[in-house]
């Protein structure tokens, strides 16, 4: 990962305000999850994530002097067939093999194009699993991070490792 670069982003989009702001559409699924994880882990430990209906993101944004992502005109947002999370990892050089293994996964399960990635389907699934468990944002984003935390740990540590134990029968 480039820090210089990434810093140098941060700088455009946040000036010096730490923690940073950041806001996206309420109700988040996948790329909205994944993204402020992407933040908070690699780009602002602190960042603070706000959420807010669709059509008052751009304005909430302005309000509170944050960065909107995940939406259309947003900084950092879908482009052709990638996805937001995409957008984060070029803009800060986050180029960690680790999130290079994930990128394809929420691509594939944010745009419904599973055959990205075997494990764009489990994302998909759990993703939606969370959004109908959680109505409050903050507390989704809670137990998101987690999904993220272990699908990154997966990545460096556990891939290609396969789990088939079957009992033996007596």
């Amino acid at each position: 990962m480039s820090q210089t670069k990434s810093e140098d982003r941060l700088s455009i989009l946040c000036g010096t305000r730490r923690p940073t702001l950041w806001v996206t559409r309420e109700h988040q699924k996948i790329d909205r999850i994944a993204c402020p994880w992407l933040i908070r882990r690699f780009v602002d430990p602190t960042a603070e994530i706000l959420f807010a209906p669709t059509g008052h993101v751009m304005e909430v944004a302005a309000r509170k002097q944050a960065v909107a992502f995940d939406i259309p005109g947003a900084p950092l947002t879908h482009v052709g067939d990638r996805c937001s999370f995409d957008a984060f990892l070029d803009a800060f050089g986050l180029d960690d093999p680790g999130l290079q293994t994930l990128a394809p996964i929420v691509r594939g399960a944010d745009t419904d194009r599973h055959e990205l990635a075997p494990e764009s389907a489990g994302l998909h699934a759990v993703s939606m699993g969370l959004s109908l468990l959680y109505a409050d944002d903050h507390a989704l984003l809670t137990q998101g991070l987690i999904v993220y935390d272990a699908l990154y740990a997966w990545a460096n540590h556990a891939r290609g490792q396969h789990h088939d134990w079957r009992p033996v029968e007596m």
